[in-house]
């Protein structure tokens, strides 16, 4: 728990005097004042994240992290909980959509099995980018009882703070936050109503595409978990605890230890989100360094972001998961930086600035 502490004490407010003059420069390029809308504003946020003028992402690095949800024995799922592990594998033989969005873009995939149900059976020689931090073999059903301790729940998230700390020696400028879970659309719902204080119902979507009467069933055993469990929504740790997930604990962890690092976190969807959600719980201060990707379909998700304060660069419909949405949301980011460093001045390009 010290580290925890240790580490959300170590997150500070944004540096102003980097972003004033950041904001000096944008309003002397080649273009209208702020005609680059969103785009200005990243540049401005990332330039007071890092405390450098002309910031660049280089380095740009996507956590995939992985772990079974025992509330799957519910049927909150269209899809069975074996696909967890059969996803990982396929994250490292490079065949899921993360990966080819992260090859495209130029960005490194962490895969971490934090609680698969199974052993993932990686040679750590042919899959360096695998990390093996399981810290159990999936969740307990929340339906009929705390889905982990809450040592577990720290050690998750300790686990997320020290996996951010080994990977930045290797050189990260940039992260984006993935999942991979059956089941945990499910505890996202959860952990979304008891911390916004939202209905279940409006926080509960599809996930991986349910029918309607798995839907009507899905939100009966949500309301049944917190009931049981009755999570304390003042203590992020005991809703992770009770109706939380292993990487949805590891993604929180890695959230801390990346804001604490002043390093800008691109958050991808619904689950991902829930994660951010519980860091802010942690340390309000981590709102400053978070950038939402993407709106995904999920119901929830809009709720945990408004209730965060944070809009997100893209709507596209996506509800995959993986970090997909967060390598876009890096992408734009890189490019938003480039226009920074790279556009002309006024003065420079000997053109003429606006009429006074």
């Amino acid at each position: 728990m010290d580290k925890i502490k240790k580490t959300a004490a170590m997150i500070t407010g944004l540096n102003h005097r980097i972003m004033d003059l950041t904001q000096d420069r944008l309003d002397n390029l080649t273009k209208p004042p702020g005609s680059l809308g969103k785009l200005e504003e990243l540049v401005k946020l990332i330039a007071g994240i890092t405390g450098k003028e002309t910031p660049t992402v280089k380095n740009k690095v996507v956590f995939t992290v992985a772990a079974d949800h025992g509330v799957t024995e519910e049927g909150v799922s269209a899809y069975p909980k074996e696909v967890t592990a059969q996803m990982v594998y396929n994250f490292l033989r490079g065949g899921a959509g993360i990966n080819v969005l992260a090859k495209h873009y130029g960005v490194r995939v962490i895969v971490i099995d934090m609680g698969v149900a199974e052993k993932i059976k990686a040679k750590k020689a042919q899959f360096k980018n695998f990390k093996d931090i399981k810290i159990n073999y999936g969740t307990k059903n929340m339906a009929k009882g705390p889905a982990m301790t809450r040592l577990e729940a720290i050690k998750s998230i300790e686990a997320g703070i020290d996996i951010f700390k080994k990977e930045r020696i290797r050189g990260i400028d940039i992260i984006g936050t993935g999942e991979m879970g059956i089941g945990n659309t499910t505890s996202s719902s959860a952990i979304a109503s008891v911390i916004t204080a939202s209905l279940v119902e409006d926080v509960t979507g599809k996930g991986t595409g349910i029918s309607d009467a798995a839907l009507l069933n899905k939100i009966k055993v949500i309301k049944a978990a917190i009931d049981v469990n009755k999570p304390n929504p003042d203590d992020a740790i005991d809703v992770l605890a009770k109706v939380g997930g292993f990487e949805i604990g590891g993604l929180t962890g890695i959230i801390l230890a990346a804001a604490a690092a002043k390093t800008p976190v691109v958050i991808d969807g619904f689950i991902s989100s829930t994660a951010a959600l519980l860091a802010f719980c942690i340390q309000p201060k981590v709102k400053e360094y978070l950038v939402a990707s993407h709106a995904s379909v999920e119901k929830g998700h809009k709720i945990i972001l408004d209730y965060i304060g944070l809009k997100p660069l893209l709507d596209l419909s996506l509800r995959l998961g993986e970090g997909t949405g967060a390598v876009l949301g890096i992408n734009i980011a890189e490019a938003a930086l480039k226009i920074l460093s790279q556009m002309a001045t006024f003065k420079a390009a000997n053109v003429s600035e606006k009429i006074k």
